[in-house]
């Protein structure tokens, strides 16, 4: 009897080494990484033969045994994973218990028109094009905001995702996180701003954003709009033009097309127009809320990037004719 216990002892320690040596030994992979799909209600066997799919050379039943063994069979999160070289059975379930998922990120720029924004979103990697064939009014309306313009509305910033993550999703984080830089925007402005709402803002900055060139110039844009704004002069920005022009700009902007009147011909209307023309990062939105102390009302390109600003059309011509004209 006594050499039974000794042989069950010497055995159990055996096992015991052997699978302490196999949890913590790193797991042979197909590819230096792999990706590891966890849909919802998957079982703990079902987890243990899709890690075994997607690349990971061990038994299925050995993982599963793990799982359940360990306790923690029930907290394995679905999700998307990063299986890479190193990975043991022990990383393997602390990953999956804990949602360790792999992201991935799209990246909105300051400036891009909602267009480009769908362009991206389209082109981003395992991200679900679930705005595919949906129109604009759609996607706003999938998004809550029914009969609202897209333009504008959406935060330029890098979102994370997990694979397999719909874009609307990523679309209703950037809304949510514009909504938030906006209001924050807005309850910083001057007391003496022309701007009578949140939505002006968004328009104005809009316009900053695609009139600046260098960015520490982005106070004195904002001035000499709100200074028009106030005086009730026209805005006359090219760049509300040439969205108004849609498709039909061809990269040259001629006299033509500035009196071709459409609602974002700041030169044929009064006011701002109707809709932003783009996104707008935290510095236009900014410096629409609290422009630079000035009077001016004109300004020019320099041709390095920055503006000439001037307070009268007298000193804005003689900008114009040494910036513009080499005069």
């Amino acid at each position: 009897m006594r050499v039974i216990i000794q042989f069950l002892l010497v055995l159990a320690l055996a096992l015991g080494s052997v699978a302490f040596w196999w949890l913590n030994h790193d797991l042979p992979l197909t590819a230096a990484t792999l990706d590891l799909s966890v849909e919802p209600g998957t079982t703990p066997r079902g987890v243990a033969q899709a890690t075994v799919d997607s690349g990971v050379q061990t038994s299925p039943a050995l993982l599963y045994w793990w799982f359940r063994l360990s306790g923690q069979a029930r907290q394995i999160k679905a999700g998307s994973y990063a299986l890479e070289t190193g990975l043991t059975p022990y990383r393997l379930l602390a990953k999956l218990t804990r949602g360790d998922e792999a992201l991935r990120s799209v990246t909105l720029v300051e400036g891009w028109t909602f267009k480009q924004v769908r362009a991206a979103l389209l082109k981003a990697e395992h991200l679900k094009p679930d705005s595919k064939g949906l129109n604009d009014a759609l996607i706003m309306e999938q998004l809550g905001l029914p009969g609202r313009h897209p333009e504008g509305r959406f935060y330029p910033d890098t979102y994370t995702y997990a694979k397999g993550s719909s874009d609307l999703k990523v679309l209703l984080r950037a809304l949510h996180a514009m909504d938030k830089q906006l209001t924050q925007a807005w309850q910083a402005r001057a007391v003496d701003t022309p701007l009578k709402a949140p939505e002006e803002l968004l328009i104005l900055a809009s316009i900053i954003e695609k009139e600046t060139g260098q960015p520490s110039d982005r106070p004195m844009v904002a001035s000499v709009f709100s200074n028009r704004l106030r005086l009730g002069m026209m805005l006359q920005t090219d760049p509300t033009v040439i969205y108004g022009l849609g498709e039909g700009f061809d990269g040259n902007l001629r006299r033509r097309d500035l009196l071709a009147d459409t609602p974002w011909n700041t030169y044929t209307r009064n006011g701002l127009p109707p809709t932003p023309i783009a996104m707008p990062g935290k510095a236009s939105l900014l410096a629409a809320a609290k422009p630079a102390n000035s009077r001016a009302l004109y300004f020019v390109a320099r041709g390095d990037g920055s503006s000439q600003f001037s307070d009268s059309l007298d000193a804005h011509n003689r900008a114009v004719n040494k910036f513009q004209r080499g005069q």
